[in-house]
């Protein structure tokens, strides 16, 4: 799948939901969902650490499914707010983490 048909995926699964919830998906709401998704991505690490309260604690697998999850999340949420912010992220990615000497 080539990046960009990830990202018009990704923001028409978002759309979808907008429209199911009555939710305006615009960049404010996109970045105030990335931060409660990092939230929910810290707290999944913490819980796989074992560094939260034992009611919390589940199996390794079910922790590892649970922070994949919430990376989803959080790369969701950037993909998509990076196009409304008409930033071009695969451009951005290469010229910061892969070409970043050149």
């Amino acid at each position: 799948m080539e990046f960009t048909e990830l990202q018009d995926q990704l923001e028409q699964n978002l759309v979808r939901y907008g429209k199911k919830h009555n939710i305006e998906i615009d960049e404010d709401y996109l970045l105030f969902k990335l931060i409660e998704e990092v939230g929910e991505l810290s707290e999944a690490i913490l819980i796989d650490r074992k560094k939260s309260r034992p009611v919390k604690h589940v199996s390794k697998e079910e922790s590892r499914k649970n922070i994949a999850a919430e990376l989803a999340d959080v790369t969701g949420m950037v993909v998509v707010l990076s196009r409304l912010m008409e930033i071009d992220l695969e451009d951005a990615l290469d010229k910061k983490w892969i070409n970043k000497e050149k």
